[in-house]
């Protein structure tokens, strides 16, 4: 097969072409983010359906498509493989892309089970392929911002960190949000991203308790998780499919706060408050819907040889995956992850 992916791309002097797995909505919306990013172009399709694998491919300029993940994780002209299936789909389908040598970003949550995201990463370090969790928000201006706000000691230490991520849904068990057999819920749709936040600023907790409410199907509805840490920090979080929330952050410091403004997850504005001083805004949109920031990351670090991003290492993908399902524990609620079909 030659070398990895991730040494092979460093000398190309074309675009890193990039396959997409699952034809959703999620996926046509990464795929429209190709625009905003040069050197990198979506180039292929796989579905287990290969008329909508065909639509897909033609509503969105893509060169191929396929019937199946297997074939898509095969193609030579494929270098980067994004995997956007319901979760409990994605360890088995980035395991294909893996064996075929191929990079992969592979959309939160990870997979449907620590155990299977486990799996994923140690198979992608085992083959010194490149792998990274597709944590959008991790790559956003606003998000970055903060990173420097912080790290310049605006604040203070860090002690504190409040915020929500809530959107109304109207129950469908069907649908693939509440669906429990394709990872359905709030935790793993909207759960994963407040943990990955608080896990970007304030690392691992010592303790995790979690409080939530089940839909009559046995997925959660909402979920309140208090969180701490082993310095004295506090994170508290809520994530919720039956209401209508601000779904923002505040990051609170000894000497001040900063608001990461509604949406958090994909924001364009900051408010910096501190003792004594005006209160300060960042207005700093994402490019694009906001995906072009990820995409870049995976090219940059395949130019560079890079198997894994160090804005979204995979040791942090494990503890937020680990925290999921610690919270889910806690509900009486168990996933599973599929196998390739």
């Amino acid at each position: 097969m030659g070398a990895p992916i991730a040494e092979q791309i460093v000398e190309l002097d074309r675009p890193v072409r990039w396959g997409i797995a699952g034809p959703g909505r999620m996926a046509a919306s990464f795929a429209d983010d190709f625009a905003h990013v040069d050197g990198a172009v979506a180039h292929a399709v796989g579905s287990r359906s290969a008329e909508r694998a065909a639509q897909f491919a033609e509503r969105h300029g893509l060169a191929a498509s396929f019937g199946s993940y297997r074939e898509l994780c095969a193609d030579p002209e494929v270098d980067v493989v994004y995997v956007a299936t319901p979760h409990p789909q994605h360890k088995a389908i980035a395991l294909e892309a893996i064996a075929n040598g191929k990079a992969v970003l592979v959309e939160k949550a990870f997979a449907a089970t620590l155990g299977g995201a486990r799996a994923v990463v140690d198979a992608a370090r085992d083959k010194r392929v490149f792998a990274m969790e597709a944590m959008w928000t991790r790559f956003q201006p606003t998000v970055r911002k903060l990173h420097e706000i912080i790290d310049e000691g605006q604040l203070g230490r860090v002690i504190s960190l409040q915020g929500d991520f809530t959107a109304h849904r109207t129950f469908d068990p069907e649908d693939r949000l509440f669906n429990k057999d394709l990872g359905g819920g709030a935790l793993m749709d909207l759960g994963v991203y407040v943990l990955a936040f608080a896990q970007d600023l304030l690392g691992s907790p010592k303790d995790l308790v979690a409080r939530g409410t089940l839909l009559e199907n046995g997925v959660d509805a909402q979920t309140s998780l208090l969180l701490d840490y082993p310095e004295g920090a506090q994170a508290t979080l809520s994530c919720s499919l039956r209401g209508a929330g601000p779904s923002r952050m505040v990051v609170m410091g000894e000497q001040g706060w900063v608001e990461v403004e509604s949406p958090f997850h994909n924001s364009s504005r900051l408010m910096v408050h501190r003792k004594g001083a005006v209160p300060q805004v960042h207005h700093l949109p994402p490019v694009g819907r906001g995906y072009s920031h990820e995409i870049a990351e995976v090219n940059s670090c395949l130019r560079a040889g890079r198997t894994e991003s160090a804005l979204m290492p995979l040791d942090g993908t494990l503890v937020v995956q680990g925290l999921l399902e610690e919270a889910l524990g806690q509900l009486g609620i168990e996933y599973r992850d599929d196998d390739l079909s």
